[in-house]
């Protein structure tokens, strides 16, 4: 499926997904899909935030990060630092239990034609919004003397929800595991923005740079518990990238990180760095969930 093809099939089916909620549960409830229906007073959830207050938030991080004009953005994936202008918030989506989400058009610092598109994260904190990830959701591929924007895949799990009829909310989705696994991730990260793992073989507890969720999630048939393979990145390095296993189970009544382990780590031979697993699953005892 082409970049165009899937942004256009995820605005068609959001707008299909959000008419079909309001004509069977009313604008009240619709307030976490589309923005502007609540107030900021005694703000506790999302339905007590507006566009205005989440475009303002995300405003004020551009500020606060910006130096010498330029927004400076690490972007994990590509392991560099970007510097770019912001241009404006292009849409803000609401999704109650899981944050606000705004996607912000910039530029490149040194060549307005090279535009990003980039998720600020935010979730309720009090009456303030917190900010809990920055993610790229699009960014530039030349094309001759000009630049159009891709999709960077696989794409983040806040844009898997459109693409569903309100009652698959009934059961647990792939999406919802990754969305407790990234809260894991952002609620846990050290002063640098490291999350810190054990590694079980040696006992050294290791910071590691976060650079994205893979897919699918899967479901264990015997204990129900749900994993799910990341890649982190040793901080500095350029090609030391650790997968992380994360174990989610919802015994509480909610989706909660129990374990996290090394599945692979870096080893170097002749000079090149490749992962070596510690461990290996038994693919009849899992099923995926989508």
């Amino acid at each position: 499926m082409t970049p165009a093809r899937l942004e256009q099939m995820l605005r068609s089916t959001a707008k299909a997904t959000a008419l079909a909620v309001a004509l069977s549960i009313g604008s009240a409830a619709l307030a976490p899909l589309l923005p502007g229906l609540a107030s900021s007073a005694n703000a506790t959830t999302e339905r007590d935030f507006t566009e205005e207050n989440v475009i303002a938030a995300t405003e004020k991080v551009v500020g606060e990060r910006s130096h010498d004009g330029a927004f400076v953005f690490r972007d994990p994936k590509l392991n560099a630092d970007l510097n770019l202008v912001y241009e404006k918030v292009k849409i803000v989506r609401g999704m109650e239990g899981w944050g606000w989400f705004a996607n912000t058009i910039f530029h490149d610092k040194d060549n307005p034609k090279k535009q990003y598109a980039i998720d600020f994260w935010f979730k309720p904190d009090g009456k303030e919004l917190k900010l809990m990830d920055i993610r790229v959701q699009k960014g530039p591929k030349q094309d001759g003397d000009s630049y159009y924007m891709v999709t960077r895949m696989p794409v983040a799990w806040w844009w898997l929800p459109v693409q569903e009829h309100p009652g698959d909310m009934e059961v647990t989705r792939g999406w919802h595991v990754m969305s407790a696994i990234h809260n894991y991730i952002a609620n846990n990260k050290d002063k640098d923005g490291n999350l810190v793992v054990k590694d079980d073989k040696s006992g050294e507890s290791v910071p590691l740079e976060f650079v994205e969720i893979h897919q699918p999630v899967r479901h264990l048939k015997k204990d129900g518990q749900y994993f799910v393979c990341t890649d982190f990145r040793k901080p500095g390095s350029q090609d030391e990238y650790y997968d992380i296993d994360f174990w989610v189970d919802q015994k509480s009544g909610k989706l909660e990180v129990k374990d996290v382990k090394m599945h692979k780590v870096p080893v170097q031979e002749d000079g090149v760095w490749t992962q070596v697993p510690r461990y290996t699953f038994d693919n009849k005892t899992f099923e995926v969930t989508n």
